[in-house]
This record gives C-alpha cells, sequence and structure tokens, in this order.
C-alpha cells in the first residue's frame, strides 16, 4: 500500500512514470539526443536507489504527434498505429540508456514486435518487476484512439503501482499555460473533480477518470529539474498532487 509522510506526499514500493515522446528530443526538434536519452537515464538510475519498483511508459511525439495531418496520414487508425511504432523506437532506446549504466530494463509492447521486444503480457511484467527490472511498456494500449495517458493509468493498475507520475517540463498544474501566462495559478494540490471540471489538461479525460474511479494518485512534476524523481518517491514535495 502506498503511504503518506506527515506532509501528506506519497511514499511508494511500486510506481509508474509516464515520459513524453519529446522529452527524448532534447534540444532537436525530431527524433532522439543522445545528451538528453542519458540524462533520462541517470535520473531514473539515481531514483532506483531507493529500491523501488517502476514501470515506465513513453510517448512517441518526438518522432510522430498522431492526428490527421501528420506526415499527410488522413486516417485516424493508421496515425494511431504510426504513434505506436514511435514509442517502441524510445522505449528500445531507453532499454539501451539504462543497460549501459548497469540497470536491469525489460521492453514490453502491447503490438506483437517479437524481434526487439517481448509482448505485453502481465504475469511477465509482474515477474520482471519482481526481479526489480525496470518495466518499459511499449505501443500503448496497442489500440487506436487512445492516448499513452490512458496506457500508463491501466498499466499501473494492472501491475499494482500506487502512485502514477507525471513528467513535464513545468512545475506542475496550473489553471493556465504557465508558459503563456506567467501569471498562472499554481496547484499544489487537486482533486479527480476539481482537474476534470475545469479542464486543467493534466491529461486526457479518460485517464483521468480511471484514476478518479480507481483512486490511483497521480504527481505532476517538472522531471527536467535535477533530482525531481527521486524527490517524489522520497515523499518530498514536488509538483502537483491529484487525489
Amino acid at each position: 500500500m502506498a503511504r503518506m509522510d506527515q506532509t501528506g506526499s506519497l511514499k511508494c514500493q511500486r510506481v509508474m512514470l509516464k515520459l513524453s515522446g519529446e522529452a527524448f528530443a532534447g534540444t532537436q526538434k525530431f527524433g532522439i539526443e543522445a545528451v538528453r536519452l542519458g540524462w533520462i537515464a541517470d535520473q531514473i538510475k539515481e531514483a532506483l536507489s531507493l529500491k523501488v519498483g517502476m514501470a515506465i511508459v513513453v510517448g512517441g511525439g518526438n518522432f510522430f504527434r498522431g492526428g490527421r495531418q501528420s506526415w499527410g496520414v488522413s486516417d485516424r487508425v493508421s496515425a494511431d498505429y504510426l504513434g505506436m511504432l514511435a514509442t517502441v523506437i524510445n522505449s528500445v532506446a531507453l532499454q539501451e540508456g539504462l543497460s549501459e549504466r548497469g540497470v536491469s530494463s525489460r521492453v514490453l509492447s502491447a503490438i506483437n514486435v517479437p524481434q526487439i521486444c517481448e509482448p505485453f503480457i502481465r504475469p511477465r511484467a509482474l515477474s520482471h518487476l519482481k526481479k526489480e527490472r525496470v518495466v518499459i511498456l511499449a505501443a500503448g494500449t496497442g489500440n487506436p484512439f487512445f492516448t499513452t495517458d490512458t496506457a500508463a493509468t491501466l498499466r499501473a493498475l494492472e501491475l499494482g503501482c500506487q502512485v502514477l507520475l507525471k513528467a513535464t517540463r513545468v512545475k506542475g498544474v496550473y489553471d493556465s499555460d504557465p508558459e503563456k501566462n506567467p501569471l498562472a495559478k499554481f496547484y499544489r494540490n487537486l482533486t479527480y473533480t476539481k482537474a476534470l471540471s475545469k479542464n486543467l489538461k493534466v491529461m486526457d479525460a479518460t485517464a483521468l477518470s480511471l484514476c478518479r474511479d480507481h483512486k490511483l494518485p497521480i504527481i505532476v512534476f517538472d522531471f527536467f529539474e535535477e533530482g525531481n524523481l527521486r524527490k517524489a518517491l522520497l515523499g518530498k514535495a514536488v509538483g502537483t498532487l491529484i487525489k
């Protein structure tokens, strides 16, 4: 079970980390930047020193944003499958980055790509976690029309994660875009209902509703501030807590 420290922050034994695809691009507009990939792997390795079990879902936005306009793809289903393939690329790259740092991990995909990763089978994923391996979950849910936020929520519930860590490039959740509005109000704590009713763009409504229905806490935090992932796992007040 998740535990709370005296500040009300979470301390957990198994977590789900949701990374955007753009996180891998670094200063580039497209693809994977080697320096950024190494930095991400370093942050994960540092956090794992706390002996926490970790599953990770990555997006594919550094290769393919999805939607009907991307790369001239007009069919939504085809676009979504292209996005899933992009997450496989990021997942395998992250696995290699972790391996170079001595961190054992496995990529499990919701679509069948047997030459480079294992299929997602829940007992297999749980077995890897019990063996203290990082489980990197690729290809979203394996179905079109569902985002990687929804995939992260679904897998977190399937694998018994006690919190969903949503990595962003800003401090947490605001009432408007802080990169456009310097007067945007920051929320330290939120309820699921308030986040939904105010349409605060924490994640898509399907994912947020699923978290609410199953009481899965969410921490939205600035992943790119050095050490923030470790701080969140230690129960320190980092970002916005939604519960």
